[in-house]
């Protein structure tokens, strides 16, 4: 046959959400490569995405069939069923769960595996809302304490969108492992280099973007917050505050700086172990630039004072009076779009009363049955708690326990799927329609199915309408099409969709979310804060509300632990938490641990070497690199590696808590785990 172009969109995660062309040869992926449909990609995408999509689709991992495990768990000992068996087996354990114990002993347990709208969380929550089982609090996993140090400073609006990078004076990245997970924002900033701008790159890990900037600060891992006051306090003291634009914008700026005052140069280069020079050379560029714009990453939210840190930044530009048309900050793009998802996932439905569990307490709750009614039966969709979770080994524990019914629904067999009861196949993002808003852009996009679902794959959506009609569930919401998913999904009346019916968007070309006269939103030009006063709140009365009095205003935490080195977790170019690089991992995929040569010699390490990552929660085999890529006292190891990638069958998530949590949003602190290093 002729092979075919069609129009796609990129549905993992990542804030940039790129538009595809993907080849297709006699059903079947042969390349997919970027397209011009969304301006801000314009043809570039990641190599991982355009060298692993085909594998990810077709290759020999796929899940074709609906599977009943007849082995031990975890043991990976599944026959092939139909799609009836399988729907009529789920049903039959639910109802016999829901009977003993209550409909709240059920819960799904998902994340974010594809961003669709659809495929993320529309007639699956229908579903769950409907049987009246436990809600799931998703936000502790990531991206919660970001939105909420974001939307308790400046409230539920878009801030300036990253194309503006590409004409700063200064760009300021901070916490953000830019160019293997923001390549565009990237793109932008070497575009302003090239008419003369600076970068400066504000992380732990010395990334590939840090190789590129003009001042790099390597601070330790929880201190980005006393970062941020030193720097408010510098800016103070050369004058640098705009105090016109604070007294008409800005509240609480007079708590603020009590807290940022006592933060001298010497005492923050201290704590953050940093040049102090480095640090005034920053507030001066500050100052001097315009625009200015800050591009905070989610790698400064996975600490004990993420939410400290990330409002100790974005204040700054706040206290410069650098917000505007070409100045500003790279954050809340999710709010552009005008989404309604009371609308598509219907809460109504659900009864009075229903409780909500934290994601990171699954494992715990799995483990001990500490809560009534216990959990007895799990939807695991969109997600791989078992690579993915804080505390692995104890959510391998909750999940071996053969008393908890399991139901996984995924592309491939991961490591968690081999756990599950019954698996039901589900198909790619190039193999069903969604609508694609982004985290880190201001555009909106829809795709149609490329192909058809491999083997008897279905997607999410089908999944959840036959799950509901097997329950018995008649409401008209179960029979809604995608197209009606669709709209039901965003706002198809709000000025920024221009009279186009979100269904109806062309999938080869993006639809820009536009202030009224066709400009790009960007905060205090064509949007205000939607805080309760109107203003930018420093001390926020919103975030005391929501996570109790001491998170009115950012503070810092000192870190004391019995283990030495701090644990960082930077994202892969190579997989996005086990997808696409591999087909259930090998010893030879393994991440390497980077560490300072300082730390190995003072532990008899030599580079090339396997080490072993330890504390009380596990232990992980990884070859060792010794480098000043971190400085001493940090090791560095990718995270999102397969299982058997380590001879422990454990991966650095068996390290982290999920006991210890950030100060907003009970956060995890993924990039703040203590640990020791020693010879395998």
């Amino acid at each position: 046959m002729t092979a075919i172009e069609r129009a796609s969109v990129c549905t993992l995660d990542c804030p940039d959400t790129c538009s595809l062309t993907v080849t297709v040869d006699d059903g079947r992926i042969v390349k997919v490569r970027g397209s011009d449909a969304l301006p801000y990609t314009d043809s570039v995408i990641c190599n991982k995405v355009a060298h692993h999509s085909g594998e990810f689709v077709h290759g020999p991992g796929r899940l074709q069939f609906p599977l009943k495990r007849v082995g031990p768990r975890g043991s990976g000992q599944f026959v092939r069923i139909s799609w009836d068996e399988a729907l009529d087996l789920i049903h039959r354990r639910v109802a016999d769960v829901v009977e003993r114990w209550g409909p709240q002993a059920v819960m799904p347990l998902n994340y974010a595996g594809p961003h669709g709208m659809l495929s993320g969380d529309s007639m699956s929550l229908r579903f769950f809302h409907k049987l009246g089982a436990t809600q799931l609090y998703r936000r502790s996993l990531c991206g919660g304490v970001r939105s909420e140090a974001w939307t308790g400073t400046y409230g539920a609006v878009p801030g300036i969108g990253p194309e503006a990078a590409a004409n700063a004076s200064l760009n300021v990245v901070w916490g953000n492992n830019a160019t293997v997970s923001n390549l565009h924002l990237v793109r932008n900033i070497r575009a302003s280099k090239r008419k003369g701008a600076r970068l400066v790159v504000i992380d732990t890990l010395r990334t590939k973007i840090a190789e590129q900037a003009d001042l790099h600060l390597p601070l330790h891992p929880g201190t980005d917050v006393v970062l941020g006051f030193a720097l408010a306090a510098e800016l103070e003291r050369m004058g640098a505050h705009d105090l016109r634009f604070i007294a008409t914008h800005v509240g609480g700026y007079d708590e603020f700086m009590a807290l940022a005052r006592p933060w001298t140069i010497a005492a923050a280069a201290q704590t953050c172990r940093v040049p102090a020079d480095d640090i005034r050379r920053l507030a001066r560029w500050m100052a001097e630039a315009d625009p200015l714009v800050l591009a905070p990453g989610n790698g400064l939210e996975r600490g004990r004072n993420g939410g400290s840190g990330i409002r100790a930044a974005i204040a700054l530009p706040a206290l410069l009076g650098k917000l505007g048309a070409a100045s500003g900050i790279v954050l809340g793009a999710g709010f552009a779009v005008p989404k309604t998802p009371a609308k598509l996932q219907r809460p109504d439905l659900m009864p009075a009363g229903t409780r909500t569990l934290d994601i990171l307490d699954v494992g715990r709750h799995l483990e001990r049955d500490d809560v009534e009614p216990p959990l007895r039966a799990l939807f695991i969709y969109n997600h791989n708690p078992v690579v993915v979770h804080a505390d692995q080994n104890r959510v391998i524990r909750g999940l071996q326990r053969e008393e908890v019914f399991l139901v996984g629904i995924e592309i491939a067999m991961t490591e968690s799927m081999r756990y599950c009861d019954v698996v039901l196949p589900s198909a790619t993002h190039f193999e069903c329609d969604d609508l694609y808003g982004a985290y880190g852009h201001h555009w909106l996009q829809r795709a149609e199915a490329v192909i058809a679902p491999v083997g008897e794959a279905l997607p999410n959506t089908e999944i959840f309408r036959r799950l509901a009609q097997r329950f018995g569930f008649e409401d008209a919401c179960f029979r809604a099409s995608d197209p009606e998913l669709m709209d039901d999904a965003v706002d198809g009346a709000h000025p920024r969709l221009g009279g186009q019916r979100p269904s109806r968007i062309p999938t080869d070309k993006a639809l820009r979310m536009s202030a009224p006269d066709g400009r790009p939103l960007a905060l205090f030009d064509n949007v205000m804060p939607a805080t309760p006063s109107g203003k930018v709140e420093l001390a926020s009365q919103t975030l005391a509300d929501r996570w109790g009095p001491d998170a009115r205003l950012p503070a810092f935490r000192p870190r004391s632990e019995r283990f030495p080195l701090a644990l960082i977790s930077p994202a892969s170019d190579k997989r996005i938490s086990s997808t696409l690089l591999g087909r259930g991992g090998a010893p030879s995929e393994a991440p390497g641990l980077v560490m300072h040569p300082d730390d190995a010699r003072a532990r008899g390490l030599g580079g090339g070497t396997s080490v072993r990552v330890w504390n009380d929660r596990g232990e992980v085999i990884l070859p060792l690199l010794v480098s000043d890529a971190v400085p001493p006292g940090v090791v560095a190891s990718e995270k999102g590696a397969w299982l058997a990638t380590s001879p422990t069958g454990q991966t650095i998530s068996a390290l982290v808590s999920a006991d210890e949590r950030a100060d907003l949003a009970r956060g995890a602190c993924f990039n703040d785990t203590a640990v020791e290093v020693a010879a395998a």
